[in-house]
């Protein structure tokens, strides 16, 4: 399969810092291409949130250049995996504490991060940016670690209240803040002719899915340029509605 990928990153409207990072990576290998995307987005309320997230950015590609080679060729299984994952994030995670006590300030990040291997997709998520798959509609593949889907969860709250709560921001897990997080991890089977879109939550507050549906069908995505206006619309569009936050979209075309 063919992966054709763009990346769009708006600083928004209101904040002096774009605190989001993102990566795409691509490796050749003997069962064929691989592709590994992240998105991270430090926490907004916190200092040096970019810090954060350009630490775990940079953390996975470590991890995906030196680690996962190895990982791929000798034990490739889904456990492996998330336990490879599970290592890396406790490790950044530690760092990021640490930095922040020595420095006596708050910090921490989202991460959303991907991998494409053979026709299956794995997923590991901690926070509130999030997964989609594109093909024939739009499915969200991850679930916030977020107040307000708790409450939704636990029926104290519907999706139509958690649109305009002043919780919205407030996550249950993050990379950096605690001694501990607990990951999500998802994994599936994809097909050709779809997408994958990666987000933090400032790209989606604003928009619905048939919005994200019409403007980022992959049966209509022809290139990388193509992609990226796609992306730069939408998040235009995001802008002009008041989002207040950082806005960042990662799309995976799957050919």
């Amino acid at each position: 399969m063919e992966y054709i990928s763009a990346i769009c990153s708006d600083i928004g409207n209101v904040k002096k810092v774009n605190q989001d990072a993102s990566l795409v990576l691509k490796a050749e290998t003997e069962i064929g291409d691989v592709l590994f995307a992240v998105v991270c987005d430090g926490m907004g309320g916190l200092e040096k949130g970019e810090l954060a997230s350009t630490t775990v950015i940079l953390g996975m590609q470590e991890w995906f250049e030196s680690i996962f080679p190895n990982l791929l060729y000798y034990n490739f299984t889904y456990d492996a995996l998330k336990n490879s994952w599970l290592n890396a994030i406790l490790e950044l995670n530690g760092t990021i504490r640490m930095y922040g006590e020595q420095t006596h300030i708050s910090l921490g990040t989202t991460l959303t991060a991907l991998l494409l291997v053979n026709g299956a997709y794995y997923i590991c998520n901690i926070g509130d940016s999030r997964i989609y798959y594109l093909k024939d509609g739009v499915s969200q593949l991850t679930r916030d670690q977020s107040f307000i889907q708790q409450e939704i969860d636990m029926g104290r709250m519907t999706e139509e209240e958690a649109l305009y709560s002043k919780q919205r921001s407030v996550l249950l897990q993050c990379i950096g803040v605690s001694d501990s997080v607990t990951p999500d991890f998802y994994c599936g089977e994809y097909m050709e002719n779809s997408a994958f879109v990666l987000c933090s939550d400032g790209f989606r507050h604003e928009i619905s899915n048939e919005e994200m549906w019409n403007c980022l069908n992959p049966s209509f995505l022809d290139g990388e340029k193509q992609i990226e206006g796609n992306l730069r619309y939408l998040i235009d569009l995001v802008k002009s509605r008041g989002e207040q936050d950082n806005i960042t979209a990662t799309l995976v075309s799957v050919k």
